[in-house]
């Protein structure tokens, strides 16, 4: 095990390794992402966008049965400024629900955001009961300074203009939350 890679834990069903995604990953997190994508709960991608973020992935694998490893979990942390960053793309294998694989990945996702120094991380999310278990609270706004907003607008990424509540994306918001977490 790597220093980075969080030790398994255990969850009804098997041991689950959190550890950072490799580039061999993108398509199982794809994978991952497509039936959530369909009911609109994720936004989908271009495969070479999973490339382009793969350092930002974390993902869950367990047994799989024949002697190999089954990636069944992912999430990524994005950082937006000096103090904040966001969790993107939290996923879970429909058949691997409710064992404890969201909460190991989004502790794995903080853990980085606090070795990074980051104070704050975002989301945008369906899962509301979930993220506000972990510490997260409904926001309105942009919980930025007006100079921190004025450089944050020029990014080209969708997630930043969501963040800011731009009017530009509003026609791609899926009607989510947006919630921070102030990390102690």
């Amino acid at each position: 095990m790597s220093e980075t890679e969080a030790p398994p834990s255990r969850t009804p069903g098997g041991a689950v390794t959190i550890r950072p995604a490799l580039p061999r990953d993108a398509r199982a997190i794809r994978d991952l992402v497509i039936p959530y994508a369909q009911a609109r709960i994720l936004l989908a991608k271009e495969m070479i966008g999973y490339y382009e973020a793969i350092q930002e992935f974390v993902v869950a694998e367990v047994d799989d049965g024949a002697g190999g490893r089954r990636v069944v979990g992912c999430g990524a942390l994005h950082v937006m400024w000096s103090d904040l960053g966001e969790v993107r793309t939290l996923a879970v294998d429909g058949g691997f629900r409710s064992r404890g694989i969201g909460h190991l990945l989004l502790m794995e996702l903080l853990a980085r955001a606090r070795a990074l120094g980051l104070s704050r991380v975002f989301c945008l999310t369906f899962e509301v009961e979930f993220f506000t278990r972990h510490g997260f609270e409904a926001i309105e706004g942009a919980p930025v300074e007006p100079e921190v907003f004025a450089e944050l607008v020029r990014s080209h990424d969708d997630g930043v203009a969501e963040f800011l509540d731009l009017a530009h994306v509003k026609q791609n918001t899926l009607g989510n939350t947006r919630m921070l977490l102030t990390l102690a």
